[in-house]
């Protein structure tokens, strides 16, 4: 299951240097992930700082 960034992200940037296949890239209003290239791995996850990321 893909994870979600929601609105609590502080747009840092810390998870989008943790993916391994580029899913996460800033939206309009914070980061965001593409369902369709993650591959839940969940390193993203334990890289925010303030636990923003979670599954879908």
């Amino acid at each position: 299951m893909p994870r979600i960034i929601s609105g609590d992200c502080i747009s840092c940037g810390s998870c989008e240097g943790t993916c391994p296949v580029n899913a996460i890239a800033m939206g309009a209003d914070h980061f965001e992930i593409n369902e369709a290239e993650c591959i839940d791995c969940g390193a993203c996850e334990g890289a925010c700082p303030v636990s923003a990321i979670s599954e879908k």
